[in-house]
């Protein structure tokens, strides 16, 4: 326990480390408080975790409909930019996107006919093209 977790512990370590590793043991902590210390140690990070548990599952039930229009989007598109995920958060509407992608300026793009390759040629030993 580093850094005073809690007004209730204060700014204070408890147990120290052992920095010496040898094969086969793991680094470990060396317990320097009492049993009645280890006692208040736990209650507060059961207190800490159960506050963080908590506020976790108030903001997302808070938010439940917001993530349920995100959710219903990431299905429908399985990508979603971040205007997209704005307006879904918002309750808005998202815009329906075409089938044909277009650049930034909204013009159509279109593939382009595939470059031709010229077949390698094989080349012998002494450098010089071989006969196919």
């Amino acid at each position: 326990t580093e850094w005073g977790m809690s007004p209730a512990l204060g700014p204070l370590t408890f147990g120290k480390k052992e920095e010496q590793i040898f094969l086969g043991r793991e680094i470990s902590q060396h317990r320097d408080y009492s049993e009645d210390t280890a006692i208040r140690i736990d209650r507060e990070v059961k207190r800490i975790v159960e506050e963080g548990y908590s506020r976790a599952a108030r903001i997302l039930e808070e938010n439940r409909d917001a993530l349920v229009r995100l959710a219903e989007g990431l299905l429908e598109y399985e990508t979603l930019d971040s205007t997209e995920i704005e307006a879904l958060i918002k309750g808005q509407p998202i815009k329906p996107r075409s089938s044909v992608p277009s650049d930034p300026e909204g013009t159509p793009v279109r593939d382009k006919e595939p470059e031709s390759v010229p077949h390698p040629q094989l080349i012998n030993p002494e450098g010089k093209p071989a006969l196919a």
